[in-house]
């Protein structure tokens, strides 16, 4: 016979503001209330409405923590029980469970799966959105940091005052901010939750003092040092940073190309050129080498910034040669059809793009280009995006990780090292840069942001095959602890206004990656190449 939830059960949890669902009615009899009610105030940290059901009940039996929105949970779980939006629902569940989107289906037979793709109806943000964001980033980048063997012996920051004169501890906090004392010394203030505290860099350790001009406000940090009067003597800083990557070889000979930023609608839009690159994508021109190659493309990737936009920047109607945003969007469609049905187009949005500029991004909106959605060899996915492309039996794939780069410019004029080396003409170290920071835009004033009150969408959890990039115009490969980064060309000429704000692009050029041997080629549809 099976056991139903008594009334006496009920009513203890409505008394705490908490409603039961029906899907726990079989078996929450098996649990002590208070039990129950003592777990999800220790483990949730709410005293918010919420209703339990079994889904959270399982994860709070398995995880040490969860940390949620209750009233954008219970939201979620009331659109996707009726049919109407699995996405945000399953997203807040991802932020306390590893869930995996399901493989897309597609035409041409090429195995593709999103994993992330940020798809949440916006909603009105408050103080407290701000301070969850921001919380559950340091508790996302403080789980990465625990694993280094180097902050053994961890202590909370309000646990220092406690600690003897020059006595060592490591703590990890997240910077508020960084300054110069007379000395030259460098001063980080970090907090934590449950308090802040000074940390000193002294200048006489100079490869320390080198590795702390990284450090940049906001980000999540790890210190070890000696304890003064409420301040830490740095001896080493830890990054999150990405572990060494297994460097994968796909078991077929398939081909992937990466570009980004067409810009279509710009009189600067150089048409000539990527007609050239789609003749070579169908094998119309190239040496009979490339012409074989060609055949064995199996994924193109589309970096944002389409379109050129309308009212990006002042007097941008005088660079526009297609005043009209749904146009540019249906002569973007017209070149994308002219490219083999058996190649999958992924493509992600960009600040140019029709849509709201905070990020994450979604997918380019349906109302703007109902043709792209119609289209069976395009997958739409958000700024940023993380999808597996040349998935096989016995074998994993490559997760690809997308992000347009909107961050790029701050970090290029204020990270002393990248700037000095070249600023935005080094991609590579822009791009190294966030993976040591495990964050697309660690400080507050790089980006405009949607702050999630669920999760830090733009934290780096899963490390990647590729990392792609587009923004600035640039063609640029390397490699970071096995990770391929690549920063995608452009298929518009140089601006007046790139030129105000320091952009040198390289248009006209594709990155083409051999999967099985991970051989990359940078081809030019420009001037002396083919």
């Amino acid at each position: 016979m099976q056991q139903t939830v008594s009334k006496e059960v009920i009513e203890y949890f409505i008394e705490k503001d908490i409603l039961i669902s029906a899907d726990l009615k079989n078996f929450l009899n098996s649990f002590k209330k208070e039990r129950v009610y003592t777990s999800l105030m220790k483990k949730t940290k709410t005293d918010l409405l919420a209703v339990l059901n079994k889904e959270l009940l399982d994860n709070l039996i398995k995880n040490k923590s969860i940390n949620i929105n209750w009233v954008i949970f219970d939201s979620a779980k009331a659109l996707k029980e009726k049919d109407k939006d699995h996405e945000q629902y399953y997203d807040i569940i991802d932020s306390f469970e590893v869930y995996k989107k399901p493989e897309i289906k597609l035409e041409n037979n090429n195995n593709l799966k999103v994993i992330f793709s940020y798809n949440k109806q916006s909603t009105k943000k408050t103080v407290k959105d701000f301070v969850s964001y921001f919380n559950n980033r340091y508790k996302a980048i403080e789980q990465i940091l625990k694993t280094r063997k180097e902050l053994e012996g961890l202590t909370l920051i309000s646990r220092l005052k406690s600690k003897k004169e020059r006595e060592t501890a490591s703590i990890i906090g997240m910077v508020v901010d960084k300054s110069l004392t007379k000395n030259e010394n460098l001063i980080i203030s970090v907090e934590d939750l449950s308090g802040s505290t000074s940390i000193l860099i002294n200048k006489s350790k100079k490869e320390l003092y080198e590795k702390g001009k990284n450090i940049v406000e906001d980000e999540v940090i790890g210190i070890i040092g000696n304890c003064g009067n409420n301040i830490l003597f740095a001896n080493n800083i830890i990054f999150p940073e990405i572990p060494r990557k297994e460097l994968k070889k796909s078991p077929n000979e398939d081909y992937v190309v990466f570009i980004g930023d067409t810009h279509i609608g710009s009189k600067h839009f150089l048409e000539k050129e990527f007609l050239k690159f789609i003749k070579w994508i169908n094998g119309e021109i190239g040496d009979e080498k490339q012409k074989e190659i060609v055949k064995k493309i199996k994924y193109l990737f589309i970096l944002g910034d389409i379109i050129e936009g309308v009212g990006i920047y002042p007097d941008q109607e005088f660079d526009l040669s297609i005043p009209d945003i749904y146009k540019q969007y249906e002569s973007f469609v017209k070149y994308i059809e002219l490219i083999p049905k058996d190649i999958t187009i992924i493509i992600c949005a960009g600040n140019h793009d029709a849509m709201r500029i905070s990020e994450p991004q979604p997918a380019i909106y349906r109302e703007f280009s109902k043709k792209l959605y119609e289209m069976k060899n395009v997958v739409l996915v958000s700024n940023p995006s993380l999808v597996n492309i040349g998935c096989s039996e016995g074998f994993p794939g490559f997760d690809v990780l997308l992000y347009h780069g909107y961050s790029f410019p701050y970090f290029a004029d204020n990270v002393e090292p990248i700037r000095l080396a070249g600023g935005l003409k080094r991609p590579d170290l822009l791009m190294k840069f966030l993976l040591q920071k495990r964050h697309l835009a660690p400080t507050h004033t790089s980006n405009l942001y949607i702050p999630d009150s669920a999760k830090d969408n733009l934290v780096i959890n899963t490390v990647p095959d590729f990392f792609a990039t587009g923004h600035i115009h640039r063609v640029s490969t390397a490699t970071y602890k096995n990770v391929f980064l690549f920063n995608c060309s452009s298929w518009i000429s140089k601006t007046d206004y790139q030129e105000k704000v320091g952009l040198e692009p390289q248009p006209g050029r594709i990155i083409l990656t051999n999967l099985q041997t991970r051989e990359i080629k940078k081809i030019k549809f420009v001037q002396d190449g083919i």
